[in-house]
């Protein structure tokens, strides 16, 4: 009923399980799939795996519902390919922006959410080396890597860094395509995982 109210989106399918959705996705070929965490049969984090493995290019975004804001389940959503993550107490307009923000090709968490997983790698060991493939980023791509960890917007890094938001957009899919990432939820966590940025730094 929320979505469908709304005169830009609409509900293509509906599952009664994981395995369910992902028959349907592959049928339907939605934009984006709203996933809960907990199904019967198959969970979501399996079944956004599922969806995501067919063709990570022209998968549907997966934004991942749930009552349960455990950091393994949002670490695990996030490395399945997940492009968003909210709890299922977010208020109808916020749900709906979400859809929007990652049918755009953007990616969320959750206020919480994000909160939780800054917390959860504050308490994790620096790590010595880089993730795979970052000593390919040119040192202006590390720039801009850094601002996006810490949840700057393209037009927010273009002013930090002085150049303009279409240089940053490039730099943004420059870095995706080098580190072999779908979106910016995954370079927040390859970034603090591996220890490139660290909690409350500047």
């Amino acid at each position: 009923m929320i979505v469908n109210a709304e005169p830009d989106l609409e509900v293509v399918g509906e599952a009664i399980d994981g395995i369910d959705a992902v028959e349907q996705a592959g049928r339907a070929k939605p934009d984006v799939v709203l996933m809960d965490i907990r199904m019967p049969r198959l969970d979501g984090v399996e079944a956004t795996r599922r969806l995501v493995a067919v063709d990570p290019q022209r998968a549907p975004k997966v934004l991942m519902l749930t009552t349960f804001d455990l950091d393994e389940y949002i670490v695990e959503a996030i490395r399945a390919g997940a492009s968003g993550f909210l709890l299922k107490d977010v208020p109808p307009e916020d749900l709906v922006d979400a859809i929007r923000v990652v049918a755009a090709g953007d990616a969320l968490l959750a206020p919480s959410v994000t909160r939780r997983l800054l917390d959860r790698f504050a308490q994790l060991p620096a790590a010595n080396t880089g993730p795979a493939g970052l000593d390919q980023l040119t040192e202006r791509e590390q720039d801009v890597l850094r601002q996006m960890a810490r949840g700057l917007s393209n037009a927010e890094i273009a002013e930090a860094l002085f150049v303009s938001e279409t240089t940053v957009k490039t730099h943004v899919g420059r870095i995706l395509m080098k580190l072999g990432l779908r979106d910016r939820v995954q370079v927040v966590v390859l970034a603090y995982e591996s220890g490139l940025v660290h909690p409350g730094a500047t």
